[in-house]
C-alpha cells in the first residue's frame, strides 16, 4: 500500500486536491492522508469548497492561519515536520504555488521523503511575485514534476530537470471543472443576485501588485465604475482586497454605484456558475485563466505576464494593463468580437489525476 500525504492549504489548492483524493482512494493500492495546513481557514475560503467538491474532512488540520510570508511558511514547516516523522509516507504530494506548497515540500525533502509537485513548471518570469519564488523552489526539490501544459515541460528542461522526473499529465483543475459543470449549472446564484446571463462582468482581485497600493487599485476601480454604467459588475471580494478598500478610503466611492455588487467569496459551484454566464471575467488569478478557457468566456487578466501562456495561445485569455483605459479598451474589444468557442488544450480532458496516480504507482514505495 503506497502511503501518500496530500497537502492543501489555500483556496486554489482545493480544486486541485479533490480529484487526486478521489482517484487515490479508488485505486485500492494507495493510502492517502489529507493534510490541510489552514492557510485559508474561514468558512468561505475553505469549508465551502470542501463541501462543494466532496473532499473528505482532512485527516489533519494544522490550523496555521494568516501571517507574513515568513511567519506563515515557518509555522507550516514547524507543524508539518512531526506529522511526516509520525507517518513516514512514501510520497508528499504538494499542489500549486502557495506558501504551504514550498513549506511542506521543503520539510519532506530534508527528511528524505520523496516530493511530487502537481502543477509544476509554470513560470511568469517575474520574481516579484511570491508565487513565482514558491514555484521555482518547489520544482527544484521535487522528485516528480506533474505538468499542466507544454510550456512547463520546456521551462523545466531549460532549468536542467532530468527528463525522467517530468510528466505532462494535464490539468487537475480542469478535472474538477468538468466533473462539476452540471451541478454548477443548477446553481441559483444568478437569480439570487438578480443577474441575467451575459449581463454582468465578474471581477476577482487579490494580488499585492493590484490591491496593496492605492495608486494601483484606484485606476482599476475607476474602470469598474465606468463599466457599471453599462452593466452590472459582480465582485466576490477577497478579504485582503476588502481590507484595502477600507484602508484607502475607496469604500464610499464604490458604494455609491449600486451596479457594483461587492459580495462575499463564493463556494466553488456558485463561482463556477458566475464565471460560466459572465459577459467577461476580469481577474489576476491563475486558475481563473484556465477555467475560462474551457468555458469559452473572455478573460481579461490584469497583469503584465502570465505563467499560463497556453490560455493566451489556445484559450480565451488576454493580458491587460491594469489601468482605466487598458481595461475599458479590452472590454470594448470583447464587445466587438465574435463569441469565443470553448477550447480543450492537450490533455485537459478530465483525466489528469488518473495519470498522476499511475505514475506514482509505477514509482512505488520507498526503498
Amino acid at each position: 500500500m503506497l502511503k501518500v500525504i496530500c497537502v492543501c492549504g489555500a483556496r486554489p489548492n482545493f480544486m486541485k486536491i479533490a480529484p487526486l483524493m478521489r482517484v487515490f482512494r479508488e485505486s485500492g493500492r494507495m493510502q492517502p492522508i489529507l493534510v490541510h495546513t489552514g492557510q485559508h481557514y474561514d468558512e468561505r475560503m475553505s469549508r465551502l469548497f470542501f463541501r462543494d467538491l466532496g473532499i473528505p474532512a482532512p485527516d489533519v488540520d494544522l490550523e496555521v492561519g494568516s501571517g507574513s510570508h515568513a511567519v506563515q511558511t515557518a509555522e507550516v514547516m514547524k507543524r508539518f515536520e512531526p506529522l511526516c516523522l509520525e507517518h513516514r509516507p512514501d510520497w508528499v504530494i504538494v499542489v500549486g504555488d502557495v506558501n504551504s506548497t514550498i513549506a511542506c515540500a521543503l520539510v519532506a525533502a530534508k527528511l528524505g521523503i520523496r516530493v511530487a509537485h502537481v502543477e509544476a513548471g509554470l513560470r511568469s518570469f517575474d520574481r516579484s511575485m511570491p508565487e513565482e519564488i514558491n514555484r521555482v523552489l518547489t520544482d527544484a526539490i521535487s522528485d516528480l514534476l506533474f505538468v499542466t501544459e507544454p510550456s512547463g515541460v520546456e521551462n523545466l528542461r531549460r532549468e536542467g530537470v532530468p527528463e525522467e522526473r517530468v510528466h505532462l499529465v494535464g490539468n487537475v483543475m480542469i478535472d474538477t471543472l468538468l466533473a462539476n459543470r452540471e451541478r454548477a449549472a443548477a446553481s441559483t446564484i444568478l437569480q439570487d443576485l438578480g443577474l441575467r446571463r451575459r449581463g454582468y462582468d465578474l471581477v476577482t482581485l487579490h494580488r499585492p501588485s493590484n490591491v496593496d497600493d492605492s495608486a494601483a487599485l484606484g485606476p482599476i476601480l475607476d474602470a469598474l465604475l465606468e463599466v457599471a454604467g453599462v452593466r452590472d459588475v459582480v465582485f466576490p471580494i477577497h478579504p485582503r482586497t476588502r481590507k484595502n478598500l477600507a484602508a484607502f478610503g475607496f469604500e464610499e466611492r464604490i458604494g455609491r454605484q449600486s451596479r457594483i455588487r461587492l459580495i462575499e467569496p463564493q463556494g466553488y459551484l456558485d463561482f463556477l456558475k458566475l464565471m460560466s454566464d459572465a459577459h467577461a471575467v476580469l481577474t489576476d488569478s491563475g486558475g481563473v485563466q484556465e477555467e475560462t478557457t474551457i468555458l469559452g468566456v473572455p478573460c481579461l487578466t490584469l497583469r503584465h505576464n502570465t505563467e499560463r501562456p497556453i490560455t493566451l495561445t489556445e484559450g480565451t485569455n488576454r493580458l491587460v494593463a491594469p489601468t482605466k483605459q487598458g481595461i475599458l479598451d479590452a472590454l470594448a474589444a470583447v464587445d466587438g468580437a465574435a463569441g469565443a468557442a470553448p477550447r480543450m488544450p492537450i490533455l485537459w480532458d478530465g483525466r489528469a489525476a488518473e495519470r498522476i496516480r499511475e505514475v506514482l504507482l509505477s514509482a512505488g514505495a520507498r526503498s
